[in-house]
């Protein structure tokens, strides 16, 4: 009876070592994406940022402002992983200001 008793007070504190631990790895992984999450959102404004930069850049050198984004990457440096991310470039007119739009492609 007494081995009993401490056989059951084992499997328990297995069990909630066992608890523990996948407590501990959940809030890991939950962590990890979080952060991934974040870090692909703050890579998007980057590189709307650097976009319109370069688009600011072509404007003062060129006098209009580029025909689109591959025109920048070819001439102004900008590299794009499309594989992770949409862009968005619609130019009215050569002397406004494009809508640059950079979107996370879904996985």
């Amino acid at each position: 009876m007494n081995r009993w008793k401490q056989s059951l007070k084992e499997i328990r504190g297995y069990l909630i070592s066992l608890s523990a631990f996948a407590c501990t790895i959940v809030l890991f992984v939950s962590g990890v994406l979080i952060f991934s999450k974040k870090a692909d959102t703050k890579g998007a404004q980057t590189l709307r940022d650097a976009i319109r930069r370069a688009s600011v850049q072509c404007y003062a050198i060129e006098g209009r402002y580029p025909p689109s984004v591959e025109y920048l990457e070819e001439n102004y440096g900008i590299q794009i992983d499309r594989e992770r991310y949409d862009v968005f470039y619609s130019g009215f007119a050569s002397n406004f200001m494009p809508d640059i739009t950079v979107s996370l492609r879904e996985q």
